[in-house]
């Protein structure tokens, strides 16, 4: 009997092994796929916060948590197992399906440029928006969040994928499900943060410290441009990622001449001394984000300015 117990003991010493070495593999999988996809994160953390925009103080909070659980149902119920399909059984549909979402949101950036060019962003009323309660304001908003952070969530899944294609299926999905997580924690802690950096900077404005008080002086005066800044990084920054996705799905396709060219003027501009790293990615970055003006101009020109042109002629 003793002896039963002990071999039962190693089994479960064994096994306990195991696990630990899969979580070990698990969480190092995960940390890897996450540092590839950072760049995606900043994007999504620069878009969000427009969201919140305009709407009361008390409802800030609010619906950045719409948003964040938006984005956890993107990521569990529909690109986890989407994604863990695509590996096991159609790996040739993860570029087309990615160049649709980069077209997405190429089309989105350039349609609030449109908007703001056209003069239809400058505070205007249309009679649409005025039959909008407050909530189906709120509503429309919170969906655009959603939409835009499936796209993002899907570069996210797809970088996340490609790192770990080699892993076993087990493997893969767990360590996506806690990029995931972290992912979404981080991106819409960070958010969250800065949508209520005024209301922080009041309360620190009613403080007895003198240094205290000028703080919140200085946040309360700075997060309109902050924001405001944001919402343009987050605009810039849907057009290049959009634009990479496209010209990333261009080259799977060996369609290289654009690829190439980017490529080329990402290699010169990264032979500056000293900071070649940093103009080679703007260079990269800056014609990405071309690319996706063109694109997303195209698309708007086609369901916008075409069809009120001719609604104008009639």
């Amino acid at each position: 009997m003793p002896s039963g117990l002990a071999a039962l003991l190693d089994d479960v010493a064994a096994i306990a092994k195991m696990a630990a070495a899969s979580v070990d593999d698990v969480s190092a999988a995960a940390g890897r796929a996450s540092m590839k996809a950072a760049g995606v994160v900043v994007d999504d953390a620069a878009v969000t916060p427009g969201y919140a925009m305009g709407f009361s103080p008390h409802r800030e909070l609010p619906i950045i948590g719409k948003i964040a659980i938006g984005s956890l149902k993107n990521k569990f119920l529909i690109l986890l197992p989407g994604a863990l399909l695509i590996s096991a059984f159609a790996p040739w549909a993860l570029t087309p399906l990615l160049m649709a979402g980069g077209a997405y949101l190429c089309f989105e950036a350039s349609e609030k440029i449109w908007e703001k060019v056209a003069g239809h962003d400058d505070g205007e009323t249309t009679p649409d928006e005025l039959a909008l309660s407050s909530v189906e304001q709120e509503k429309k908003m919170v969906g655009s969040a959603i939409r835009t952070d499936l796209i993002l969530s899907a570069e996210i899944t797809a970088i996340a994928l490609a790192d770990l294609s080699e892993r076993p299926l087990a493997t893969q999905a767990a360590a996506l499900a806690l990029v995931g997580l972290l992912i979404t924690v981080a991106v819409y802690g960070a958010v969250a943060l800065i949508v209520k950096m005024d209301d922080i900077g009041l309360h620190l404005a009613e403080r007895p410290s003198a240094p205290e008080r000028a703080l919140g002086r200085g946040l309360v005066h700075a997060m309109p441009v902050v924001l405001t800044g944001l919402a343009t990084v987050g605009t810039v920054a849907m057009l290049w990622v959009g634009g990479g996705i496209l010209v990333h799905g261009l080259h799977e396709y060996h369609l290289d001449l654009l690829p190439g060219l980017i490529e080329g003027l990402a290699h010169a501009a990264g032979q500056v001394p000293l900071v070649g790293a940093v103009t080679g990615w703007l260079a990269t970055a800056a014609a990405s984000a071309v690319v996706g003006l063109v694109v997303g101009g195209v698309i708007v020109a086609v369901l916008h300015v075409i069809p009120g042109r001719k609604h104008a002629a009639h």
